[in-house]
């Protein structure tokens, strides 16, 4: 089985680009992040006619994750059991007249794909180490792994992928330095996604594809 992950960043936006790739290339199956769009309005007929089937969780803004597959789509999972929701800043709740039903944005979906379990994961940024988004991206991780760690005792294959938003070591960084006190980089981060590793899952970066130094991590803004 052939299989892709990438992150889109606006599947609408990038659509020419991923129907010529996927034309071209060809993968079995692919998994997508950072959607940015509903699910009823992913562009599912369109990557239909080259022989997709696809399912798609998003809420419309700026998450969202899908699996596009040629070797069948079966147990849809929206979401892992035990995964968070995110319940803001401290200022921004302090902003709300009423309490708001808070519900797990949408960063995982599973499904089995001819035979093999697939998660297309998208992990929380975690903005900075001492915002409430950087807490609930670690639990977001050990909710992630408890639920991996069930599905792998049923013994299926299993390949989790997408984006971690984690620099695994120095090595995987432009500059280390640069990322002194930010996120990404951080001991509780690289642990949680060691956790992940420990668990029997191996990391499979595409050296080849990337040269003599194969970074995993890079900043967006960087042409």
């Amino acid at each position: 089985m052939r299989l892709a992950t990438w992150n889109v960043n606006s599947v609408k936006a990038r659509l020419p680009r991923l129907l010529s790739w996927l034309d071209e290339t060809r993968p079995d199956v692919v998994c997508l992040q950072e959607t940015k769009c509903r699910a009823d309005q992913f562009p599912a007929a369109e990557v239909e006619e080259l022989g997709y089937e696809t399912a798609a969780r998003g809420d419309g803004r700026w998450n969202g994750v899908a699996v596009l597959s040629r070797v069948g789509i079966e147990d849809v999972s929206e979401g892992f059991p035990g995964e968070p929701a995110y319940e803001g800043e401290a200022e921004e709740q302090l902003k709300l007249s009423e309490p708001v039903p808070l519900t797990p944005e949408a960063r995982a979906l599973g499904a089995t794909c001819g035979g093999i379990r697939v998660w297309s994961l998208y992990a929380p940024n975690g903005r900075t180490p001492d915002s409430a988004h950087y807490a609930y991206k670690l639990a977001w991780f050990a909710a992630l792994r408890e639920a991996l760690a069930a599905e792998l005792a049923g013994g299926t294959p299993l390949v989790a992928c997408g984006d971690y938003n984690v620099a695994p070591t120095d090595e995987d960084v432009w500059d280390p330095a640069v990322f002194v006190g930010s996120t990404h980089v951080t001991p509780a981060e690289r642990h949680a996604l060691a956790e992940l590793r420990d668990l029997g899952l191996h990391d499979v970066v595409p050296t080849p594809m990337k040269g003599p130094h194969p970074y995993t991590y890079w900043d967006q803004k960087v042409p």
